[in-house]
């Protein structure tokens, strides 16, 4: 409390200094009166009340301490501003009858300048609003535990800004230490300070909440209601930030006032000798000090708001996503929500920068002309009329450039949206060769969107005309009209005006860009707040009953939801279920019956029409389609929960994950790519469920877990996990797999959305309706297997030993683990020494250091307009993770040339004054050359830091967009562990690391502005003290006072140039970064002119693969290791092993997706290697492992291209099983697809992907776990048809499902990225150690309780 007292007390001495002065002043006033002024009590009285009211409110100062007041009260605050403003007012009067009036500065004038800076002291006081009464908690802060790993919190770094005094804030010298860092080296992202306390996302959030729920009691949630949150969000700081606009403004007219004194003055009028002159120096000055200390505070002010308007907004539109219904979600795309918090939200706090040019612009007009009716009289109502005449023009010009942004808003969300799209989906417009169709689609879009970015330019190029002449023309029609009406025109007033006309031309220039911003911001302002009224899921649809009030987990009574809500046939209908605690409960039916959409029912993601939904505790859930994080391992398996290395340890195992760690070079630490990229399918689905467990959650929602893995691990999975660790807890799981079904304690069969059966597994096939369907298909599938088994062991001898003996798998395991080891061993070879990039595929986004090139000016002027975000799309695999924001090719579009424009300006005018002000004054060259290296030095002092922390600006704006599609991705898991709030917090954190470095950039800006400008004031006085000291007529007056008009405006055109190349240099960095997007490493041609494939190649469809090592990346172990071996033409292949063998690996490989280290692949004699991608990939057809749609319609996902006939089309779907799905829906073929096709069951997009390779009819067909996701019986069917439409053909199927590769005529088997076994499934079976044999025991012997 000492350092707060010693602050009290200097406060409180304020005010009694103040009281003295007053007294002082009172006593001098009334001494300086006439005798008859004491025939007015009044006055008497007036001082009086003064005095005693300073008097109480120094006693009422001294009483924060005790009353421990933080903040000054409102009134007080209030008297002190306007004490300022009486004080000012009082300076301006004093100082306008010095100076025209001919008074000498008496006793009573030199109170006042001193009554004035101390009112100005008081006023900062106020603004600031505390007492520096500081309240400590005396309670232990310090928590008594460190946080676990996963929890580890960012170290502090104190914030300068915070702890700044009056003269480091005016000065922003408070910045000096980050400067100093940056001079010595390039500035880290840990070597910038944190944001002042009420400049935090999770202040500003909380507070914008506050504001906005408050809002919505009053008058409902409606776009007025959002805009008037945002003003009584900003209101305060506002109001502050506008007194100092306003003080600027009109300090700025003080200059162009005086211009007629001083030439009068130099024209011989001395009779006050050389004092007046030096006091018109002092007023210049003090004018100019005083315009440049409140410019800076203003501007700096309106950034600082736009950034905390910018984080209240992110943080909202974030939270809105987490809560969007799924209706809602439909409406907007991630591109366009993404684009929402990008382009959005930054055209919005634009509007904050340009709102104090709304009481700036009457102030100047309104002092410009009094300045010109001083000196022209009448003739200045013809200078208003031409400049309000000028005005009028934006009007409809304006409205235009409202369209136009409209339009252009439209055409980057299109853009934005497919590019998105295109770079999620990019593996399978790879695998497809459908990438530059898809490139030419791009491109058209962004031609739409450069169109109306053309027309918006070439609007704005008239706008800039008309302004730019406006000065000259609004000086000839006063002129003019002054010379019409005989108003006589001298040197002094031409001058005077003219200054005046050229201070017009920033209210002029402002004022289309105003209108212009206000338009943007308007459209923007909308789009917003339409999507913050988007409907959110109701959270009512889900009762939560307490544990102790029920015995029943989940209940649901009559219960009809839907996806559409007005619709005649609702998604699922009737749902009558009653799960007791404990119970394991299986779904399962035919592919689109409903089953996916029971869980998110009882999730509540699924919109109720009717009936209840009882739930009681906490829920875990696993989605069909893996959702994985960017992070490493163990991040996405604790989810935000404390580590506790026993429990880890014992789910790791249980999960089948502990093998495939020991295989990466960092473990659990391993980086994971954008959407597990780097992983297979079955470990991103291990991973999901090791997390669902980890969770220990009362309820476990499984949607098909066992898909994606191979036979062996499901059933661990199964008997570890589902029957183990989670033997206590209440189970629902939607499961393919038959031989999952006879332990459940109750299944349910669904179809057309209506559960038709539920019981017991016996008592189903007893009841003889539908369930038989499902168990007969499975039961032909484990026919065909145990055949032949059977048939291979015909010649086995009877004395042999069983081989499904559990010590047989005993010893199995140990073997396998022993080569586990020696594959490890292996890899440790291969990989970096450094522990930190070991197993890492992932790359942060690159940085560059230092100065931004000349190769970066030229490649920018070369090539403006080409539209940055098209070499992304051809980009490597290894950049699939790259999530590009629009931010740069807005910058690109709409800033950098108008940067580059002001800077060529700002040297052209500069150039011009300074050639004016050498006609007369020559020896300020003297001061003005070492001053203008003084600047320069400044700037080079200033560059190095604010490169870098605008670098790290740019750097830290993609992880929160990054961060927010990938929340919008798993926004169902986010909802139903509960974990809303955290990632709240990691958005805020986010958002903070890019508030960081942002905000001190711009206050680097206002520290060099600041500098320069004050340089320039010192420049201006030394070149009027040496005009005013010049001998009487030894210089014509009128030159003198046009080199002072020219100067008035030095310090800012000084400061303009300066400050216009560092922020081009700033801006440059949009287009190195987007360079550097470019400059990834491409793939190989498309199309090799000289090597070009026979048309009807592959004829055969042999496959002859040599000495093949294949890696991620040269840093990684290789992945596959000298495979060797051909497969046969018009042979069918079945490729099997554990997961994350490398199967997979292998079609990419095939693909070219990965290219081969070393060997070779020949296809029909044909090295693929040699050819272009797109011979080779538009050759071979694929079904892959993870089934993707794009937005838009069935026909256009089946036939992109539009190479087939509608009729083909209904062929093809009626072969995948879809025809009649299709048909029932009244647009047909042109049937909705939304993003990511996620109004169609994953089942179904499977099909759909059937259905391409049946339109494509390669002879090469690869299948990539093309089932893994469809019902038995379904999957009976389309391998059926797959047999029948491509008996011709090589046929590799990779499969965990073993029935569907039993009658393959040769079996591949992968072990450790190694083929350990390649032959028949006849001779495989023969050897009962094979690992085929293996693998088919494995399944014989999980379907034995069936």
């Amino acid at each position: 409390m000492e350092g707060a007292s010693l602050h009290l007390h200097v406060l409180a001495r304020i005010p009694e200094a103040a009281e003295q002065a007053f007294l002082r002043w009172g006593l001098l006033r009334d001494s300086s009166r006439s005798i008859s002024d004491c025939k007015h009590p009044a006055f008497v009285l007036g001082e009086t009340v003064q005095v005693l009211s300073w008097i109480l409110l120094s006693l009422a100062a001294f009483s924060f301490q005790k009353t421990k007041s933080a903040k000054l009260p409102l009134i007080i605050r209030a008297w002190w501003i306007f004490s300022f403003l009486q004080s000012i007012t009082s300076v301006v009067f004093d100082l306008r009858s010095i100076l025209l009036d001919r008074e000498y500065l008496g006793p009573e004038k030199w109170i006042n300048l001193f009554i004035l800076v101390i009112c100005t002291l008081l006023l900062v006081i106020s603004a600031r609003g505390k007492t520096g009464v500081t309240l400590v908690d005396n309670s232990i802060t310090e928590p008594l535990l460190s946080p676990s790993v996963g929890q580890q919190t960012e170290t502090k770094r104190p914030c300068p800004y915070g702890k700044a005094n009056l003269l480091q804030l005016v000065t922003f010298s408070w910045m000096n230490p980050v400067f100093a860092i940056g001079y010595k080296k390039p500035l880290d992202k840990n070597d910038v300070p944190d944001v002042y306390g009420k400049d935090s996302a999770e202040f500003l959030s909380d507070s914008f909440k506050k504001i906005i729920d408050d809002v919505e009691r009053r008058h409902g949630l409606n776009t007025k209601s959002i805009y008037t949150a945002m003003f009584l969000f900003i209101r305060r700081k506002a109001i502050m930030n506008a007194g100092f606009a306003v003080l600027s403004a009109s300090a700025s007219y003080v200059g162009p006032s005086l211009i007629n004194d001083l030439v009068k003055f130099l024209g011989g009028e001395r009779q006050y000798g050389l004092k007046r002159g030096y006091l018109l120096a002092v007023a210049f000055l003090s004018a100019k000090v005083v315009e440049t200390i409140a410019q800076r505070q203003w501007i700096f002010g309106a950034r600082q708001l736009g950034m905390r308007l910018r984080a209240a907004l992110i943080s909202h539109i974030y939270q809105k996503g987490l809560r969007l219904s799924c209706s809602s979600r439909q409406k907007h795309t991630s591109g366009e929500i993404i684009n929402y918090m990008s382009v959005d939200v930054q055209r919005i706090t634009d509007v904050i920068w340009y709102t104090n040019y709304i009481w700036m612009l009457p102030i100047q007009l309104s002092l410009a002309v009094y300045v010109l009716h001083q000196n022209l009289g009448v003739g200045a109502w013809a200078g208003l009329a031409a400049t309000l005449a000028i005005m009028a023009c934006n009007i409809p010009l304006t409205r235009m450039q409202k369209r136009l942004q409209a339009k252009i808003m439209a055409a980057k969300d299109g853009r934005m949206k497919s590019t998105t799209e295109v770079l999620r989906s990019m593996k399978i417009l790879k695998l497809q060769a459908w990438d530059m169709q898809y490139l030419q689609k791009l491109e058209t879009l962004r031609n739409e969107e450069y169109n109306w970015l053309w027309r918006s330019v070439r609007l704005s190029a008239v706008t800039t005309f008309i302004f730019w002449g406006a000065p000259a023309f609004i000086s000839s029609i006063t002129f003019g009209a002054c010379i019409l009406m005989g108003i006589p025109l001298t040197a002094g007033t031409v001058l005077s005006a003219l200054a005046t006309f050229r201070m017009l031309q920033d209210p002029i220039f402002t004022l289309p860009d105003l209108l212009s911003v206000f338009a943007q911001g308007k459209v923007s302002g909308d789009r917003v707040a339409k999507y913050l009224q988007e409907e959110e899921l109701k959270y009512d649809a889900v009762i939560e009953v307490p544990r102790n009030d029920t015995e029943y987990d989940v209940e649901i009574d009559h219960g009809i939801f839907s996806w559409e809500l007005e619709t005649t046939s609702p998604t699922l209908k009737d749902v009558e279920l009653k799960v007791k605690r404990g119970m394991k409960v299986a779904i399962c039916g035919m592919v689109g019956s409903g089953k996916s959409s029971l869980l998110s029912c009882i999730l509540g993601e699924m919109p109720k029409l009717a009936g209840t939904v009882r739930v009681s505790g906490s829920k875990a859930y696993v989605p069909q389609s893996a959702w994985i994080l960017s992070g490493n391992i163990r991040d996405n398996i604790l989810f935000g929960n404390p580590y506790d290395k026993e429990k880890y340890d014992k789910i790791i195992q249980a999960c089948a994950l502990t093998k495939d760690l020991e295989l990466f070079a960092n473990g659990d630490l391993t980086e994971i790519g954008e959407r597990g990229i780097n992983m297979s399918g079955g470990q991103k689905q291990r991973i999901q469920i090791a997390r669902s467990v980890y969770e220990d959650a009362d309820i476990y929602l499984f949607d098909d877990p066992f898909s994606a893995v191979d036979a062996h691990t499901g059933s661990q999975l199964f008997k570890d996990c589902l029957m183990g660790i989670l033997k206590d807890k209440t189970i629902l799981y939607v499961t393919h797999q038959v031989e999952f079904l006879p332990t459940a304690d109750l299944i349910l069969v669904m179809q057309d959305g209506n559960i038709v059966q539920k019981g017991k597994f016996d008592e189903l096939l007893q009841q003889n309706i539908g369930f038989e369907a499902i168990v007969g298909a499975h039961s032909q599938a484990l026919e065909s297997v145990i055949n032949a088994e059977s048939s291979s062991r015909v010649t086995s001898t009877e004395n042999s030993k069983p081989a499904d003996t559990d010590d047989e798998f005993e010893a199995e395991n140990e073997t396998d683990d022993q080569i586990q080891g020696i594959t490890k061993q292996e890899s440790a070879h291969d990989v970096s020494q450094d522990i930190n990039e070991k197993g890492r595929l992932t790359q942060d986004e690159e940085r560059e250091k230092g100065g931004i090139g000349k190769k970066v000016y030229w490649a920018y002027l070369r090539a403006v307009y080409g539209g940055a975000l098209v070499p992304v799309t051809i980009a490597a695999q290894s950049f699939f993770q790259i999530f590009q924001a629009s931010n740069d090719q807005s910058v690109l579009d709409l800033e950098i040339a108008n940067k580059l424009g002001w800077c060529v300006f700002s040297v052209i005018q500069i150039l011009g004054t300074i050639g004016v002000m050498s006609q007369v004054a020559w020896p300020v060259f003297a001061i003005f050359v070492p001053v203008t290296v003084v600047c320069f030095m400044c700037q080079r002092y200033y560059i190095p830091t604010a490169r870098e922390l605008a670098r790290l600006s740019q750097i830290q704006r993609a992880p929160i967009l990054h961060h927010f599609a990938e929340s919008l991705t798993g926004a169902s898991s986010i909802r139903a562990y509960g974990q809303k709030d955290r990632f709240r917090k990691s958005n805020l954190g986010l958002v903070d690391n890019h508030s960081r470095p942002w905000f001190h950039n711009i206050s680097s800006m206002e520290w060099l502005s600041f500098r320069l400008n004050m340089l320039s004031n010192f420049v201006f006085a030394f070149s009027l003290t040496l005009l005013v000291s010049l001998p009487e007529g030894f210089i014509n007056p009128s030159i003198a006072g046009l080199a002072v008009t020219y100067a008035l405006n030095l310090n800012s055109q000084l400061a303009s140039i300066i400050w216009n190349i560092c922020n081009t240099e700033n801006k440059m960095i949009s287009v190195e970064r987007i360079l550097q997007y470019s400059r990834i490493p491409s793939e190989a041609p498309l199309v090799v002119d000289y090597r070009r494939a026979p048309n009807n190649w592959p004829l055969d469809g042999t496959i002859n693969i040599r000495c093949l090592e294949v890696r991620y990346a040269e840093h990684l172990p290789s992945v596959l290791r000298n495979i060797s071996c051909t497969i046969p033409g018009r042979k069918k292949v079945g490729i099997v092993g554990r997961t994350g063998s490398g199967k997979s690996t292998l079609i990419q490989a095939l693909f070219r997706i990965v290219e081969p280290r070393e060997g070779t692949i020949e296809i029909d004699n044909i090295d693929i290697c040699r050819i272009g991608l797109h011979d080779l990939r538009g050759r071979l057809s694929i079904i892959p492992q993870d089934p993707t749609m794009f937005e838009g319609t069935v026909r256009g996902n089946l036939d992109p291209l539009n190479e087939y006939s509608d009729q083909h089309i209904w062929e093809i779907l009626d072969k995948c099983q879809l025809g009649d799905i299709v048909r029932q829906s009244p647009k047909k073929l042109d049937s909705t697809v939304v993003e990511n096709g996620e109004n169609w069951s994953v089942g179904q997009r499977q099909l759909f992907c059937l259905g391409r390779v049946l339109l494509k009819r390669s002879n090469v067909l690869i299948l990539d776990e093309a089932t893994a996701s469809v019902d038995s019986s379904t999957d009976a069917i389309i391998q059926e048809t797959i047999r029948g439409e491509f008996r011709d053909c090589t046929v590799l199927t990779i499969a965990h499902r073993i029935h569907t590769v039993i009658d393959s005529d040769l079996i591949l088997v992968f072990s450790e990225g190694r083929i350990i076994e390649y032959d028949t499934p006849l001779k495989l079976l023969e050897n009962e150690n094979s690992e085929f044999s293996r693998l088919i025991k494995e399944y014989s012997r999980r379907s034995k309780g069936f």
